[in-house]
């Protein structure tokens, strides 16, 4: 649990995801916050990792660093996702507890869950069938963070939470032409060619597959949430291991109807073209949020006042 005084240490502080939490951590008044820049501290170098938690000690950890992208990214660097992915949570788990720290959350995704999940896709729906193919390799490094810091928890009497959130957007997303995520890859597509006054602009695949977004401070919130929580109230609701959760709206929507409200958002006025030779991944993907909906949170930030704040931060940086 946070408590008056404790020292957090957020590994990717300058990601989306990072930078939301440490913006809630400073709302509820933690102040001693360690970050470190990638070039100041390589999470796949086991010894550098070593050696910054032997001096630093915090209290708590959050392992909010990764590397992402979207569908073309996980496609062109399945090496880089896998590799990476698992260097940076077996080196921050193992070298947490190594100096005692008994407080961790690690972030993971919903690509954790089989492609033909049951829908909404449940906590126990891990493992029981084959992975999505375009992001195979980030999902087997997630489904690891969360086994490494399950099998912490039952031979070390650890206290290591993961949380897996939906689709996130929101102030700090990549906005790469090509390696960004579906919602920062519309706001900037679309923006282009509302400048240029494009009479048609591009939506990869049919439009029909359904998506869950969050906003990055709903996330960041339910993070914070779940971080306060008595151990035995989290052991209550996610198992002797203490498991992984849920986080997300509860709510999908289609491609088209996503892009229809971006187009909305951005005030575009091309008509949308839908490239039905492009990927698009997984059918459906709603998270089952019912565990943590009971728990005592749920999202407040709704997709259209969500996307407003996102292309408002995209217009200003």
């Amino acid at each position: 649990m946070l408590v008056d005084g404790c020292k957090v240490y957020v590994a990717g502080h300058r990601g989306m995801v990072g930078a939301a939490i440490i913006r809630q951590l400073e709302g509820i008044g933690i102040q001693d916050i360690i970050t470190r820049t990638h070039a100041e501290l390589d999470l796949c170098d086991q010894k550098a990792v070593r050696a910054f938690m032997k001096t630093e000690k915090p209290d708590y950890v959050v392992l909010a660093a990764a590397k992402v992208g979207g569908i073309h990214a996980n496609k062109e660097y399945p090496a880089e996702f896998i590799y990476q992915n698992m260097m940076i949570e077996a080196n921050v788990v193992h070298e947490a507890f190594s100096v005692g720290i008994n407080n961790l959350l690690f972030l993971g995704s919903s690509c954790i869950y089989p492609k033909f999940s049951n829908q909404p896709m449940n906590e126990s729906e891990l493992l029981t069938g084959v992975l999505e193919e375009t992001n195979e390799p980030y999902a087997v490094a997630k489904i690891a963070g969360i086994k490494l810091c399950e099998s912490y928890n039952r031979q070390y009497g650890t206290d290591y939470r993961s949380v897996m959130p939906t689709n996130l957007y929101g102030p700090g997303d990549n906005y790469h032409g090509m390696n960004s995520h579906v919602v920062p890859a519309m706001i900037k597509r679309f923006h282009e060619a509302k400048l240029n006054n494009l009479k048609s602009v591009e939506v990869w695949g049919t439009g029909k597959v359904m998506r869950e977004f969050l906003h990055v401070d709903d996330m960041a919130a339910a993070c914070l949430f779940i971080m306060q929580l008595g151990k035995e109230v989290y052991l209550k609701n996610t198992g002797s291991r203490l498991s992984h959760i849920n986080i997300g709206t509860g709510v999908d929507v289609t491609i088209a109807e996503l892009a229809q409200l971006v187009k909305e958002v951005v005030g575009m006025k091309s008509d949308l073209f839908f490239d039905v030779d492009k990927p698009e991944g997984t059918p459906r993907k709603l998270l089952d949020v019912s565990r943590i909906n009971a728990m005592g949170w749920e999202a407040e930030i709704d997709l259209k006042s969500g996307l407003e704040n996102a292309y408002q931060y995209f217009l200003s940086s």
